[in-house]
């Protein structure tokens, strides 16, 4: 069982109010610090954030001298540097500094990418996480503690992931709540049309219309590199400036610029889809022409399942209870993938049942017709789509 975003605001504040740990596990890039951001603000909390993989064994619990002018190397143009190896974590000194200056405020502090530090960090880390002290100093009540992990194969249903984690000590597990974080396309996409500043309309467009790519896991050394909600994130930002340039360039560099975000399959994918815009297929013309079908079966498969949801909104003379209608989309229909064609059938249920109600009684009446052909090829669709999920 995993939790989607919107379902996580709930259920971390109510871990901590409780006086747990919540433990966060999810893929890279799903978005875990931005949720505990979120959760910050809602709870009104100061945040500090200490990336656990970044940490060295000692950081928090071998003492050093007080400091003196010779502890510290002097450069000419670029300033000062301590000269020592280890000393109290800069984010500990700001908690306490903070608590004592504002006692009636909550504290988040956030231990990121936990299971990606050593098993001699997380161990010095556990007596804060279990025990909230360390040495002599201990947390002041108001700083809760949130941890974030990434999946590693001996977490039930993430045997196929590959990592670099070392295994948490069992005591984290059983004195924690896991919380397993799953993507949401539909929350994903109402966040990126309201996000300030914007998220890219391309991006959206491409997604509405294939929602299984926001996230994917690579399963194979070959694919090195998969579409996550931060990496999206990432190419909205580089398209907008991408769009500042002239034709010629963004033809030359959109391929291996999304593909460097999202991996070679969909970076091109997105490309194309971006590629195309301005000089895309037109619904009339795959309607009513030869060649805007032949276009139509060569199109990006973002693109025919966009033109193919705007045809039940705009069906014109093409209506899909009509056997001119149901003709064409039943032949273009079945040019798109298996994926494809599920989102078009989900689609068509959204539509309304004034349109499923004509089309049904044009099958019944007419069973061998054009109508019933795309009316049973819908609805096999459909149940497809309802076994996967």
């Amino acid at each position: 069982m995993a939790l989607t975003y919107q379902q996580l605001l709930t259920a971390v504040p109510l871990v901590l109010r409780a006086g747990n740990v919540p433990n966060i596990v999810g893929d890279a890039g799903i978005g875990k610090s931005a949720l505990v951001e979120d959760v910050a603000r809602q709870m009104s909390a100061q945040l500090y954030t200490t990336v656990v993989s970044l940490s060295e064994k000692g950081d928090l619990a071998i003492p050093v001298p007080p400091l003196t002018s010779d502890s510290f190397v002097e450069t000419k143009d670029y300033g000062r540097l301590a000269n020592v190896q280890y000393g109290y974590a800069e984010t500990l000194i700001r908690i306490i500094q903070f608590a004592e200056e504002h006692p009636g405020q909550p504290i988040i502090w956030f231990l990121d990418e936990f299971n990606r530090g050593s098993q001699a960090v997380q161990s010095e880390l556990m007596n804060l996480v279990l025990q909230r002290r360390i040495n002599s100093l201990r947390l002041p009540a108001q700083v809760k503690m949130i941890i974030a992990e990434n999946p590693d194969s001996t977490m039930a249903g993430f045997n196929d992931r590959e990592y670099d984690v070392a295994v948490g000590d069992a005591a984290i597990n059983d004195r924690t709540v896991r919380l397993v974080m799953a993507t949401s396309t539909t929350e994903w996409l109402e966040w990126a049309r309201h996000r300030q500043p914007a998220i890219n309309a391309l991006v959206i467009k491409y997604l509405d219309s294939h929602p299984d790519r926001l996230m994917m896991v690579a399963n194979s050394p070959e694919s090195d590199l998969e579409p996550t909600p931060r990496a999206w994130e990432r190419v909205s930002t580089n398209l907008d400036e991408l769009q500042k340039l002239p034709r010629e360039t963004q033809e030359q560099l959109a391929g291996d610029l999304f593909s460097g975000d999202l991996g070679a399959t969909v970076g091109e994918s997105f490309a194309q889809f971006f590629l195309a815009q301005g000089s895309e297929l037109t619904l009339e013309a795959v309607q009513t022409t030869a060649d805007g079908q032949r276009q139509f079966k060569t199109a990006d498969e973002a693109v025919k399942v966009e033109l193919l949801r705007e045809w039940l909104n705009q069906p014109g003379d093409y209506s899909l209870d009509t056997d001119q209608g149901a003709a064409v989309f039943l032949k273009l229909l079945r040019s798109i993938s298996a994926d494809g064609q599920v989102a078009v059938a989900k689609s068509v249920g959204e539509s309304g049942l004034p349109l499923l109600t004509a089309m049904y009684r044009q099958a019944t009446s007419a069973p061998a017709g054009a109508v019933a052909g795309l009316y049973q090829e819908l609805a096999r669709a459909a149940s497809q789509g309802e076994r996967r999920g």
